[in-house]
């Protein structure tokens, strides 16, 4: 699938399409230039729109922020907390919450800084909300691990530090994946999802 369809894909639920054309074209004058250097003429120009028709569908360049971190974090927490519920033994149930997370990141890199990275822009009240999100990312995450030390699978004696750990190393997967790099994303999610196994201590075989 190229770009420009993984685009369209990503953001199918933002309706109507002057919308959604505006959120992809935020995206990518975001991550290219940051949330501060970006003026709303840039996006609307980048949308193939003029600057008063951005303001129809999105009030501010926050709110455009907003629409963004939201659907982003919202997948990054449904790849999670599918992981935490389902079948399997610890280690693969965090095998594949590790293996689902990374690839998200290196799928959709540039959203995915967008979204980890630009968090501090956001109003108050937004900002609020997407660290409550945040913060159920990790619960999901800590729950395997907790899970896992429970059954004796891990040796973790600091599981919220590892679980902050875990969620960096998967994270910073959007600020250096290329597309044109040697791995898919599917190799450094199963690259991560070994890495992270090793680091909780797990002895056994996947």
């Amino acid at each position: 699938m190229g770009a420009e369809a993984k685009r369209a894909e990503e953001w199918a639920d933002v309706t109507p399409d002057a919308a959604r054309r505006l959120v992809t074209a935020a995206v990518q004058a975001f991550a290219e230039r940051g949330y501060h250097a970006t003026t709303t003429r840039d996006i609307a120009g980048r949308a193939g729109m003029s600057p008063a028709a951005l303001y129809i569908h999105y009030k501010t360049k926050e709110e455009l922020l907003y629409q963004i971190s939201g659907v982003g974090h919202r997948l990054a927490l449904d790849i999670l907390r599918r992981a935490r519920e389902g079948d399997g033994s610890p280690a693969e149930r965090l095998a594949e919450a590790v293996r689902t997370f990374v690839r998200w990141h290196a799928e959709h890199h540039t959203t995915a800084r967008v979204v980890q990275y630009e968090l501090g822009a956001l109003g108050e009240e937004h900002h609020d909300e997407i660290v409550g999100l945040r913060r159920d990312s990790d619960a999901a995450v800590r729950a395997i691990i907790e899970d896992g030390v429970a059954t004796g699978d891990f040796d973790v004696p600091d599981v919220r530090g590892t679980t902050l750990a875990v969620l960096s190393l998967c994270i910073d997967v959007a600020r250096w994946f290329s597309a044109d790099g040697k791995r898919t994303p599917g190799e450094v999610g199963e690259l991560y999802a070994g890495l992270v196994l090793r680091m909780v201590g797990y002895a056994g075989q996947e």
